[in-house]
């Protein structure tokens, strides 16, 4: 009884494995070319970094440590924006309420007042770092570690670089100049990159949103997008794979920084344009999420006019859990949690993934265990919906009219990637996690 139990906890634990086979057989499968995988060695070796960044970040103190170092300055710059929205909407922006709560009662919580308003100063903050050369420097790093560590070309080591600090609309800036050249494999690897990461003010936002579901959430945030990197290289090579005839589009670090795209005058410059894309960012964030609850509702009305199933009303988050409480428990969901699960992959993958992120921190408590929550966690960090199939097809469109016609063709196909790859860092983090 007792070896029985042992060996049902080992293969819940072990379970990922399958799911990141099954994940890597659905992007061979729909391969424009079967044949032309990269090869069983490098697919080892994307895997293999995948896992040893999943331990590195989330099992080796020191490094943990060091990562966690971000929550206190996140603490920090979300305590001074604060200041600047209580003094902008008063108590609902965070200021001293001017009235007495009922017992019991929680002070009112705003997001679009108190919660949205990072993403205006993160945004600020990320072109200033940009102007001094910080975040170009990490983007660069970035790009040097994965052109020696998996040997992809220099633009689509730069853009990965790119896609963990930037958004879908700023990260193709940085290799604007290059997508004219590129093959359509390397095309398909950015685009693939993008879908799978967050840049990094929705990062903050959504750990924000997580802080009291998640413990350390930017921490989690921050290993998630790294780890998807590898992820998303492997999956887009398997889908796309590079013809027999393609050569890799080579860059010099000078060159790619001078040719960008993401010029600021001075330091005045980049914090003022920094913070005109972020209201443009929060303005959009509003936006999406009024227009999704509403469609969500219209659904869930039309739905409620079908029999009842169970005694209850059909829903979609209900259709979406049923749909895909099978793949998260291959990526090591425990059945009885599988169909909560499903449906946050759901609503992450067809509609948006804060929306997906604000249900999750709205689940009654023991909905998800902690290794579930971890997994689903690290599953639906990637901006790969429907939405951010035209705002990337259009952007490289915008860049490169030459290719929008190709652009456009692959568009669906990233967010399938995408989805894949971001699901194989979920399996991942479920592997090296036994909490």
């Amino acid at each position: 009884m007792a070896a029985g139990l042992i060996a049902m906890e080992l293969f819940d634990q072990l379970r990922g494995i399958i799911g990141i086979a099954v994940l890597m057989g659905i992007a061979w499968a729909i391969s424009e070319n079967r044949r032309g995988h990269p090869g069983w060695r490098w697919i080892a070796g994307a895997l293999a970094m995948q896992g040893l960044l999943a331990v590195l970040i989330v099992r080796v103190p020191v490094v943990w440590e060091a990562v966690g170092l971000v929550n206190t300055a996140v603490s920090a710059v979300e305590t001074a924006t604060l200041k600047g929205s209580s003094y902008m909407f008063g108590y609902l922006g965070g200021a001293e309420l001017p009235f007495a709560l009922k017992e019991g009662a929680q002070p009112p919580l705003v997001i679009a007042f108190q919660i949205l308003p990072l993403v205006i100063v993160f945004s600020a903050l990320a072109a200033l770092l940009w102007h001094w050369g910080v975040l170009r420097w990490m983007v660069n790093g970035l790009s040097f570690l994965l052109r020696r560590s998996l040997g992809v070309s220099g633009v689509v080591g730069l853009s990965g670089g790119a896609s963990v600090f930037l958004g879908v609309v700023e990260a193709p800036l940085v290799t604007r100049a290059y997508f004219a050249r590129v093959s359509r494999s390397e095309l398909f690897q950015i685009m693939t990159l993008t879908m799978a990461t967050i840049s990094g003010a929705i990062l903050i936002l959504y750990a924000t949103t997580l802080r009291e579901t998640v413990p350390d959430a930017v921490g989690h945030m921050i290993s998630a997008s790294l780890i998807s990197l590898p992820a998303a290289l492997l999956i887009a090579r398997l889908m796309v794979p590079a013809a027999a005839d393609d050569t890799a589009t080579e860059i010099d670090k000078e060159g790619a920084e001078a040719d960008g795209g993401l010029r600021y005058e001075s330091a005045i410059d980049a914090i003022v344009k920094g913070t005109m894309d972020g209201m443009q960012l929060f303005l959009a964030v509003i936006a999406v999420i009024i227009t999704v609850f509403a469609l969500v509702a219209l659904v869930d009305m039309a739905l409620a006019l079908l029999p009842l199933v169970d005694g209850d009303p059909l829903s979609l988050k209900r259709l979406m859990g049923w749909g895909l409480a099978p793949f998260m428990w291959l990526l090591g969901v425990p059945w009885a949690e599988a169909q909560a699960a499903g449906g946050l992959m759901g609503t992450k993958a067809v509609l948006n993934e804060y929306v997906a992120y604000l249900e999750l921190a709205a689940l009654p408590a023991g909905t998800l265990g902690p290794r579930s929550l971890l997994i689903v966690t690290y599953a639906l960090c990637g901006v790969a919906n429907l939405a951010s199939v035209g705002l990337l097809v259009s952007t490289i469109g915008t860049l490169c009219p030459e290719r929008r016609a190709e652009a456009a063709g692959l568009g669906m196909k990233s967010w399938i990637s995408g989805n894949l790859a971001s699901a194989m860092t979920g399996a991942w983090i479920g592997l090296v996690s036994w909490v």
